[in-house]
């Protein structure tokens, strides 16, 4: 009889965790986000197609979602597909109507038992009524040719439903869209180049490096590049980048400076590229500013205000506790 009993448990276990892994659906990481502002779509893919490795992604990239930039991910090639969006939005003063409309990863190998995601930025429009929803239909090719089809939306049952995303209400500002709400307001221009969002982490107690983050906009014909930062906060402030070395993605001192090339916005942002504070006077305490003394090749030199934010601000999920110190020397 005990035996019995056990075989129907483990045959339940089972048909529970088949059950689970089945409606394990494509989704968006952050579900909700504000009109007017940026968006770090992270799109997670709990699963390939019935014991088959994941072999490709293609998301579709909604209307009224803009200036989209996808992630390059290790091991897998990134082609992006444009076109001409329906309406015209402002990006930092500067019109666009035409931009990404799919990414597609291909060429990679992600097993049925792994999880991964894949992930893409860019402005959601501050015309976008609250409760709003935009869909993400993706499909999913997996290497023995099946395919898992998420591109049901609301007005579709077509496939499986759709990585979705809610857009809220505008967040109160100084009406410069494009930047998350975890960012400082302050906008600070030098020359032809515009500095916005502003903001480090804050910092534990004895932590010996911080981490500082904003946008750069270069609205002239020249290319520009920012070559030094310094403030009093720190014994030395670097530039620094995220690169993979095999699995492990560690971080690098980025000797040549940042490139802020002509009509272009640059962002320096968790996970990416970043100005970090070595050798810390203090802890960075959240609420507090700390300027910081920019340096670039031809605009010159600008003091920008940096808001000291939550120790986890802006993305989350790619806090410093990610980055591999282990290699990094103040040189």
């Amino acid at each position: 009889m005990t035996t019995f009993m056990n075989r129907l448990a483990w045959a339940g276990a089972i048909s529970l965790a088949s059950l689970s892994a089945a409606s394990a659906h494509m989704t968006l990481e952050t579900a909700e986000a504000s009109a007017g502002g940026s968006y770090k779509a992270v799109i997670r893919v709990p699963h390939g197609c019935d014991g088959a490795a994941t072999s490709e992604i293609r998301v579709k990239v909604p209307e009224g979602f803009y200036s989209v930039k996808p992630m390059p991910h290790a091991g897998w090639q990134l082609e992006t597909v444009t076109g001409s969006y329906a309406e015209t939005y402002m990006n930092h003063g500067t019109p666009v109507s035409e931009g990404v409309t799919e990414v597609i990863w291909k060429g990679g190998e992600l097993p049925d038992a792994y999880y991964d995601e894949f992930v893409m930025r860019g402005s959601l429009s501050a015309d976008i009524a609250p409760g709003t929803v935009l869909y993400f239909p993706a499909v999913q090719l997996c290497a023995d040719g099946s395919a898992n089809h998420w591109t049901a939306t609301g007005e579709t049952g077509d496939g499986e439903p759709a990585p979705k995303l809610t857009v809220t209400a505008a967040k109160g500002g100084d009406d410069h869209h494009g930047h998350d709400d975890a960012m400082a307001q302050e906008h600070v221009t030098l020359g032809d180049l515009a500095i916005d969002g502003a903001f480090a982490r804050a910092t534990l107690p004895g932590a010996p490096v911080g981490g500082g983050f904003m946008t750069i906009t270069n609205n002239g014909d020249a290319d520009d590049r920012l070559i030094a930062a310094a403030s009093d906060a720190a014994g030395e402030l670097q530039l620094h980048n995220m690169r993979m070395d095999g699995e492990v993605m560690k971080m690098y001192r980025m000797t040549d400076g940042i490139p802020v090339p002509a009509h272009e916005t640059v962002t320096l942002e968790p996970g990416g590229m970043h100005v970090m504070f070595m050798q810390l006077n203090g802890p960075l305490a959240e609420g507090s500013v700390v300027d910081v003394e920019l340096t670039f090749e031809k605009a010159g030199t600008v003091t920008v205000p940096f808001a000291v934010r939550s120790i986890a601000a802006q993305d989350a999920g790619h806090d410093m506790h990610d980055m591999n110190h282990a290699d990094m020397k103040a040189n």
